[in-house]
């Protein structure tokens, strides 16, 4: 039995296409909840807020909670996690003990 060069050719291409496939499939490097949380702000909450609502409020976890699922009632569509991601960033970020932003 004889393998011809180009079904060889093919089984190559096909093989590196694959695994390339599977390599871009994979998660990038973990992103901190922080980072998470920060582009899930600034994706779905700056497209109806700026971001002085979040500089002004000062709220702690459960408020921000409580501030998203409000959203959620006004059409927001977010999963639990993102919820949660979302809120853990606004509290820490923009909680009343963070450090306030500098001033423009």
């Amino acid at each position: 039995m004889t393998i011809r060069p180009k079904a060889l050719w093919l089984a190559a291409c096909a093989a590196s296409f694959f695994a390339a496939a599977s390599a871009q499939a994979a998660p990038p490097a973990a992103a901190s909840s922080q980072q998470l949380g920060r582009a899930m702000v600034t994706s779905k909450c700056f497209q109806c807020h700026t971001d002085s609502m979040f500089r002004d409020q000062r709220q702690d976890r459960r408020a921000w909670l409580a501030t998203i699922y409000r959203m959620v009632g006004r059409g927001g569509l977010w999963t639990s996690d993102e919820i949660s991601a979302m809120a853990d960033y606004l509290a820490t970020d923009f909680g009343p003990n963070a450090k306030p932003a500098p001033a423009k």
